[in-house]
């Protein structure tokens, strides 16, 4: 009788798993290492890197709490936190899954359990900001900026009485002129269907607010005896100058770049000369275009930069008038170097 320790040999079969061997040394079991800080697979006796771009798919457990300033130990593991939402955001989200019974009473109750106002008035703002902005294509950098804001004024109780569309509208006008993009009442109107006089009141509240905000932190730092980064305060904006308003509406038209460029130059030294003061940025960029694209040898009708600019064509024709009169001062001789840029493309008044 064979003993209890006798093994029974099992059937020969194919091995089929897949085994990354060095091809100079062909070694068996392979010496192979991995080298996470580098990202490559490299064989332990010759040296030869077999692989590269390898992921770490260690846990990353490493604490820098040398570096907290609260001098606790923060693990350097998961998602970062989102600065646009308050709380600690380690909440777990149960999802529908199956659409069952079951899954529908457990996501039910699971946002009871973790129902936050705050965080869902926050949630739905920046949801509409960005919706807002991606309508009109506005940059990414603005909508953040907005967001920020709203967070701002969601934050210090402020403006309670005010509708948040009201509020959304201010943030985005006043993101846009930080963001150095800026928007008209107008097309904030548009955009957002509050009307030019509510953008108006908020904006100057707005402004008012931010900057309060603004000096009480400083006030605050420069007391605990620590330095004001100029960076990081917020800076009270200016009106919005026909100059900054040329490059949209030149691109909107589809005007080279150096049309673009005499238009703001034009703008620009209107300014200095005088030539439509008191005339709205709209109606003096619209017809600084129209100046320009002429004198430049590409030609824009005033209806098509009125279809552009909002202004009326009336309003351009009346505009231009006056910067012909001062057309001497105004025109620089490098700009007629140009091959179509001549004097006599200009309209006749």
């Amino acid at each position: 009788m064979a003993g209890l320790s006798d093994k029974v040999e099992e059937p020969w079969r194919e091995n089929l798993n897949m085994h990354i061997i060095c091809k100079d040394c062909k070694e068996v079991p392979p010496n192979i290492h991995e080298e996470f800080s580098s990202g490559d697979m490299v064989c332990g006796s010759c040296g030869l890197v077999l692989g590269d771009r390898i992921v770490d798919t260690r846990s990353e457990w490493r604490t820098f709490s040398n570096d907290d300033q609260n001098n606790d130990d923060p693990s350097r593991v998961g998602d970062g936190a989102n600065p646009l939402l308050n709380g600690s955001q380690l909440q777990t989200t149960i999802a529908f899954g199956d659409g069952s019974a079951k899954s529908r009473e457990l996501h039910r109750a699971q946002n009871k359990a973790t129902h936050d106002k705050g965080t869902k008035t926050l949630l739905a703002a920046y949801k509409e900001i960005g919706a807002l902005c991606d309508a009109w294509h506005i940059p990414k950098n603005v909508s953040d900026t907005a967001k920020h804001l709203f967070k701002m004024v969601n934050d210090a109780g402020a403006f309670r009485g005010k509708s948040q569309d009201v509020v959304i509208a201010g943030c985005i006008f006043i993101a846009c002129r930080q963001c150095q993009v800026p928007r008209t009442f107008r097309e904030i109107f548009a955009l957002t269907k509050v009307s030019k006089k509510e953008i108006g009141r908020i904006f100057k509240s707005l402004e008012k607010f931010f900057a309060g905000q603004n000096q009480a932190r400083a006030d605050t730092l420069i007391q605990a005896g620590g330095i004001v980064n100029p960076n990081d305060s917020y800076n009270t904006t200016t009106s919005t100058r026909a100059q900054e308003l040329c490059i949209r509406y030149c691109s909107q038209l589809g005007l080279n770049t150096k049309t673009t460029m005499v238009s703001q130059q034009l703008a620009d030294k209107m300014s200095t000369v005088g030539a439509l003061a008191g005339r709205s940025p709209l109606s003096a960029a619209a017809a600084c275009i129209f100046f320009a694209s002429h004198l430049m040898g590409y030609p824009k009708t005033a209806k098509e930069i009125s279809a552009v600019a909002g202004v009326s064509d009336g309003t351009i024709r009346t505009s231009y008038k006056l910067l012909d009169a001062e057309k001497d001062k105004l025109i620089d001789p490098d700009w007629l170097k140009s091959d179509k840029a001549d004097i006599n493309n200009l309209p006749k008044v």
